[in-house]
């Protein structure tokens, strides 16, 4: 029993005295060893494919001066948060990627990562960067200060927009299924149409929020190149 609106997303939540709720975040890992025992099949050929288009994309974005291989950090790091978005869609499975846990986790070290590589690296690369080409002498200071700071809170804006659109939907789907008990049978048909709609409106989602995460990764990756 729900204690109030927000213990769905409550990492503390107990299940006959089990803390299993990270247990969600690992159930997307069973997904990949069959297909190492069954022919290939349309599933297969369909995640192949989305795999090779997100590859060619990311090789873009990263530019002709990347490492080998590098794409395929983005495509693991895709491919966790859509299936840890996608379970959460489920009745009864806690979606980790609504919690900044999660997505600090995953944010802060691929952004402290850029940073090192790129000052130590390519130094005077990451100075020019501060300050945006054509910009007048007297506005360079405030710009240095401008660039500055939208650079350091790029993995807090990276980890609160997956959150917060995680949580916005199931909030408003647990909002809207409470209602059920008061209202009449012809109502209670059309929140039934309305809760399908905002079920397949998070399911774009759960999909959408896991590109974008990764591209922006991606952008972040190609500036210290």
């Amino acid at each position: 029993m729900m204690t109030n609106l927000f213990s769905v997303f409550d990492p503390s939540t107990t299940i006959f005295n089990l803390s299993l709720n990270w247990m969600s975040t690992f159930i997307g890992l069973l997904i990949i060893p069959y297909n190492f025992w069954f022919l290939p099949n349309r599933f297969n050929i369909l995640w192949n494919s989305i795999l090779l288009t997100l590859h060619k994309e990311f090789k873009t974005l990263l530019g002709p001066n990347s490492q080998n291989g590098c794409s395929f950090i983005f495509i693991s790091l895709f491919s966790l948060i859509l299936f840890n978005n996608f379970l959460g869609l489920f009745p009864y499975i806690f979606t980790s990627t609504s919690h900044l846990t999660m997505t600090l986790t995953l944010a802060l070290p691929l952004w402290i990562s850029f940073m090192i590589y790129g000052w130590v690296n390519h130094t005077q690369h990451m100075f020019a960067h501060l300050v945006p080409q054509g910009t007048p002498a007297v506005l360079m200071p405030f710009m240095v200060c401008i660039e500055t700071i939208s650079n350091v809170i790029r993995p807090g804006t990276l980890a609160v927009r997956l959150t917060a659109n995680m949580i916005a939907g199931h909030l408003l789907l647990t909002l809207m299924g409470n209602t059920g008990n008061s209202l009449s049978l012809i109502m209670i048909n059309f929140l039934i149409i309305g809760q399908i709609a905002l079920l397949m409106l998070e399911f774009a989602v759960s999909i959408i929020q896991s590109y974008v995460f990764a591209v922006l990764s991606t952008l972040y990756s190609s500036e210290v190149n």
